[in-house]
This record gives structure tokens, C-alpha cells and sequence, in this order.
């Protein structure tokens, strides 16, 4: 269903950088003692068009962090971050996001669905809000390529959690974007539904020729993308 509905993406190259950071640090000061603490150090990551890359480590290494930072979610203290391209130092929050417009996509752990929505209006919405033509049937299209065609009129709550997942990711690929960003896509789910999710993922990034950069404590869906890297202590560690 999905190759039958859903077109590709062309690439700038093969040697195209759809992120990069370098010397990339984070730090925090302690409310109460005034102390640094560094989150993430020196960071250097470069990510390319069409790859997937899983960022793993154990909880509270700084792998959100990091997410966030190659988003433009947040910015480092230390170090820059290119995303498609531009520099993220140079602009202000509004920038950033029309950076992402329609160019970036997200997949959370908590699915992030809109509750009053359904799920053909939850998919709709991005589309809607880039000016796309005929983004009514393309939603439909998409819910169609993750298996939900017949659960367009569903709510969220009406629905499972590995169903709530795949509407996310239909949400998140109908823009059709350069670059997804996923943390802990099948955190919430259990191990049948995450492997689903894995599955119509994957399918997704390789048909869109998406970079996918995602976080994740799964071994089996890090084991998928075409490399790791390994966050300890706020550094790169070989995975």
C-alpha cells in the first residue's frame, strides 16, 4: 500500500548534510549551588540525507538533549548546528520554525495528537497549515499508506496506542519531509505494536528517502537504522 500511495523525494546528493553538529555543548547551573553541569560536550554528528541514525545510551546521557539541539528545538551553548544547511545561531525561534515547516517532521513517545481532532484532521492539519493543494485526499492517502483507512473518523482515544503511533507517523511524513525526528517512537507501546511501528516506519524512510535521526532505549529498532551513536556522560562514545 505504501509505494502504491506515496511519491518520493528527490535528493540535493549523496553528499548532502541534512544536519550537522559541531563542538556541541549543553550546560545547566544548579539552582542551588550555582555548579555547572554540563549536559552534553563537544558533540560532533553529521547526519545525511537519506540515512537513519539511532542516538542510544542510558537514561539521562543527554540523547533528547541532543535531539532537541539538532532540531533547532533549543539551542547549544557552545558549538553550532546546521540544519538543512543554515546556520541555527543565526535565527530567532520564529525562523527556526519556518525553517522546519514542511521540511521537518517529529514522532513523540506520547504520540502528540491532537484529543479533539480525529484522525484524518490530526493528519490534515500540517498539510492545511504549508498551503499544500488537495491536502484533503492526501491525508486520506497517508492514512491509507499506515494501514488506517478505516479508522479516519477515530479519535485518538478511540484508538490504540500502536494506531495513535501510526497516525503520528503519517502526520509526520505526509509534508514530506527532509528529515524526521523521533524520540522514543515505541517507548509507549508494546513489543507487537512497536515492531508494527517499526515496520511502517522504516517502509516510510525508504521510500521518501527521509533521514530519520531517532531516540530510542530499543535495541531491536536502533539495530534497524543504518548506524548508531552511543551518548554516555554527555559524549560520543563508540556505539
Amino acid at each position: 500500500a505504501i509505494d502504491s500511495v506515496v511519491g518520493t523525494v528527490p535528493l540535493v546528493g549523496d553528499a548532502f548534510d541534512v544536519v550537522q553538529a559541531k563542538a556541541v555543548s549543553r550546560y545547566f547551573y544548579a539552582p542551588d549551588s550555582g555548579d555547572k553541569l554540563m549536559v552534553l560536550s563537544d558533540i560532533d554528528l553529521t547526519v545525511h540525507a537519506g540515512e537513519s541514525v539511532a542516538i542510544i545510551g542510558p537514561s539521562g546521557a543527554g540523547k533528547s538533549t541532543l535531539l532537541g539541539l539538532l532540531a533547532g528545538l533549543d539551542l547549544p551553548d557552545a558549538g553550532d548546528v546546521l540544519l538543512l544547511g543554515e546556520r541555527l545561531a543565526g535565527l530567532d525561534e520564529d525562523s527556526r520554525a519556518s525553517l522546519r515547516a514542511g521540511r521537518v517532521g517529529f514522532v513523540f513517545q506520547s504520540f502528540q495528537l491532537l484529543p479533539a481532532f480525529t484522525a484524518l484532521e490530526n493528519v490534515l492539519l500540517p498539510l492545511e497549515m504549508t498551503g499544500v493543494g488537495d491536502a484533503r485526499a492526501r491525508a486520506m492517502r497517508w492514512l491509507d499508506a499506515v494501514g488506517l483507512a478505516q479508522r479516519v473518523r477515530h479519535r485518538p482515544a478511540q484508538l490504540s496506542g500502536g494506531e495513535q503511533q501510526r497516525v503520528a507517523l503519517a502526520r509526520a511524513f505526509a509534508v514530506q519531509p527532509a528529515v524526521l525526528f523521533a524520540d522514543e517512537p515505541t517507548g509507549n507501546l508494546d513489543r507487537r505494536s512497536g515492531r508494527q511501528v517499526a515496520e511502517v516506519l522504516f517502509q516510510l524512510q525508504r521510500r521518501q528517502r527521509t533521514a530519520v535521526i531517532l531516540v530510542t532505549h530499543d535495541t531491536e529498532l536502533a539495530g534497524r537504522c543504518d548506524r548508531q551513536v552511543r551518548i554516555v556522560n554527555g559524549m560520543l562514545a563508540a556505539a
